[in-house]
């Protein structure tokens, strides 16, 4: 399919900077950005919160007015503007979500909605008394990961590498053995 009528005249219109024309154009294709960032999020296994989704389609956006509009002005009309801009929505939310994980398994998830694996980070007890009385109440693999998330600070990425186990099962056993504590 080529590029419409409707869509050539709105890209004009926002490369000419009309009045109202981003406003026309974030209303025509907002709910393309939106099925963009859902799939991209189901087809890598990555839950999200409304707030992640909001983040990543701000991202999209933010792309596409960025270098006045440069992202806009390489489209060349060999397709809709439909699917040039779902190609460019998912380049965008891949390199935002591969730039989470790399973060992630760099030790700086904590300032992350969620982790790689999709779940809300466990945050650290920064009482050692408290991860103390933790510890005596765990054994084997779950007190060496207790001690390594919340001693030495590591992610759940190093974890998971150290311990031998997958990465998106470091957080549940940490809710598990908080969950023991919280118990006794």
């Amino acid at each position: 399919m080529v590029l419409s009528e409707i869509d050539r005249t709105l890209l004009q219109r926002c490369l000419q900077r009309k009045p109202r024309a981003w406003e026309d154009f974030v209303d025509r294709f907002m709910g393309l950005v939106v099925h963009v960032v859902n799939h991209t999020a189901k087809a890598k296994s990555v839950r999200l919160t409304p707030e992640d989704r909001d983040d990543l389609c701000a991202e999209v956006f933010l792309n596409l007015v960025r270098d006045d509009f440069a992202i806009l002005c390489r489209f060349r009309g060999h397709s809709s503007l439909a699917t040039y801009l779902t190609v460019v929505a998912r380049r965008i939310v891949v390199k935002k979500m591969l730039e989470r994980k790399t973060a992630a398994q760099l030790g700086g998830y904590s300032n992350q909605r969620v982790d790689t694996a999709g779940h809300a980070p466990v945050k650290r007890i920064e009482d050692q008394e408290e991860v103390d009385r933790l510890l005596e109440q765990l054994d084997g693999t779950e007190a060496q990961v207790v001690r390594m998330f919340h001693l030495e600070g590591k992610s759940y990425f190093e974890i998971s590498m150290a311990v031998g186990l997958a990465e998106n099962s470091i957080g549940p056993m940490l809710s598990r053995a908080r969950n023991k504590m919280r118990q006794s």
